[in-house]
Protein backbone atom coordinates (compact mmCIF):
# COMPACT_ATOMS: atom_id res chain seq x y z
CA UNK A 1 0.00 0.00 0.00
CA UNK A 2 2.93 2.35 0.87
CA UNK A 3 5.30 1.47 -2.14
CA UNK A 4 1.72 2.23 -4.52
CA UNK A 5 1.38 5.35 -2.77
CA UNK A 6 5.40 6.87 -3.20
CA UNK A 7 4.95 5.54 -6.89
CA UNK A 8 1.71 7.64 -7.50
CA UNK A 9 3.27 10.99 -5.71
CA UNK A 10 6.44 10.36 -8.20
CA UNK A 11 4.38 10.17 -11.33
CA UNK A 12 2.48 13.58 -9.72
CA UNK A 13 5.43 14.79 -9.43
CA UNK A 14 6.07 18.02 -11.83
CA UNK A 15 9.08 17.88 -14.25
CA UNK A 16 11.49 20.76 -14.59
CA UNK A 17 11.52 21.49 -17.95
CA UNK A 18 11.42 25.48 -17.62
CA UNK A 19 14.74 26.89 -19.38
CA UNK A 20 16.68 29.46 -19.15
CA UNK A 21 15.33 31.65 -22.22
CA UNK A 22 12.28 31.28 -20.55
CA UNK A 23 13.27 33.45 -17.08
CA UNK A 24 15.31 35.47 -18.93
CA UNK A 25 11.98 36.52 -21.89
CA UNK A 26 10.03 36.86 -18.29
CA UNK A 27 12.66 38.91 -16.73
CA UNK A 28 12.62 41.20 -20.13
CA UNK A 29 9.30 41.75 -20.37
CA UNK A 30 8.99 42.71 -16.74
CA UNK A 31 11.45 45.42 -17.80
CA UNK A 32 9.30 46.71 -20.65
CA UNK A 33 6.72 46.94 -18.57
CA UNK A 34 8.51 49.04 -15.82
CA UNK A 35 10.10 51.25 -18.69
CA UNK A 36 6.10 52.21 -20.11
CA UNK A 37 4.43 52.21 -17.37
CA UNK A 38 6.79 53.82 -14.53
CA UNK A 39 9.55 55.47 -15.99
CA UNK A 40 8.39 57.09 -19.35
CA UNK A 41 5.65 58.83 -17.54
CA UNK A 42 7.66 60.15 -14.60
CA UNK A 43 10.52 61.39 -17.10
CA UNK A 44 7.85 63.30 -19.53
CA UNK A 45 6.37 64.67 -16.19
CA UNK A 46 10.01 65.72 -15.17
CA UNK A 47 10.95 67.40 -19.02
CA UNK A 48 7.46 69.17 -18.62
CA UNK A 49 8.14 70.57 -15.03
CA UNK A 50 10.63 71.60 -15.82
CA UNK A 51 10.58 73.23 -19.48
CA UNK A 52 7.78 75.31 -16.98
CA UNK A 53 9.94 76.16 -14.54
CA UNK A 54 12.48 77.66 -17.10
CA UNK A 55 10.05 79.55 -18.74
CA UNK A 56 8.81 81.59 -15.60
CA UNK A 57 8.05 85.22 -15.99
CA UNK A 58 7.31 88.18 -14.35
CA UNK A 59 3.00 87.83 -13.31
CA UNK A 60 2.92 84.52 -14.16
CA UNK A 61 0.42 82.90 -11.23
CA UNK A 62 1.63 79.91 -9.75
CA UNK A 63 1.08 77.60 -7.23
CA UNK A 64 4.32 76.78 -4.81
CA UNK A 65 4.21 74.03 -1.52
CA UNK A 66 0.23 74.88 -1.64
CA UNK A 67 0.78 78.66 -2.23
CA UNK A 68 -0.91 80.64 -4.75
CA UNK A 69 0.77 83.73 -5.96
CA UNK A 70 2.13 85.69 -8.51
CA UNK A 71 6.06 86.12 -9.49
CA UNK A 72 7.27 89.67 -8.70
CA UNK A 73 11.04 88.75 -9.87
CA UNK A 74 12.75 86.04 -11.62
CA UNK A 75 16.18 85.13 -10.36
CA UNK A 76 18.69 82.62 -11.77
CA UNK A 77 17.70 79.50 -9.19
CA UNK A 78 14.58 81.42 -7.07
CA UNK A 79 11.62 83.45 -7.52
CA UNK A 80 10.34 86.36 -5.72
CA UNK A 81 6.94 85.49 -5.34
CA UNK A 82 4.05 88.06 -3.84
CA UNK A 83 1.09 86.90 -2.17
CA UNK A 84 -2.13 87.82 -2.24
CA UNK A 85 -2.09 90.08 1.41
CA UNK A 86 1.50 91.97 -0.69
CA UNK A 87 3.89 90.14 1.30
CA UNK A 88 6.78 88.95 -0.94
CA UNK A 89 8.87 85.45 -0.31
CA UNK A 90 11.61 84.08 -1.93
CA UNK A 91 11.05 80.36 -2.95
CA UNK A 92 13.38 78.41 -4.90
CA UNK A 93 12.15 77.25 -8.69
CA UNK A 94 12.39 73.69 -7.89
CA UNK A 95 9.01 73.97 -5.21
CA UNK A 96 6.74 74.94 -7.92
CA UNK A 97 4.20 72.40 -9.05
CA UNK A 98 1.81 74.53 -11.18
CA UNK A 99 1.58 77.49 -13.48
CA UNK A 100 -1.30 78.89 -13.83
CA UNK A 101 -2.45 79.66 -17.61
CA UNK A 102 0.13 77.11 -19.28
CA UNK A 103 -0.86 73.87 -21.23
CA UNK A 104 -2.82 71.61 -19.55
CA UNK A 105 -0.32 68.46 -18.58
CA UNK A 106 -1.69 66.17 -22.01
CA UNK A 107 -1.59 69.05 -24.06
CA UNK A 108 1.63 70.15 -23.44
CA UNK A 109 3.92 68.71 -26.36
CA UNK A 110 7.50 67.63 -24.75
CA UNK A 111 9.93 67.40 -27.65
CA UNK A 112 12.61 64.73 -27.11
Amino acid sequence: MFSSFFYLADAAAPTREQSIYQTLIMAGVVMVFFYFILYRPEQKRRKRLESLRTGLKRGDKVTAMGMRATIEEVREKTVILKQFDGSKIEMVTGAISEVDGADPPMACAVKS
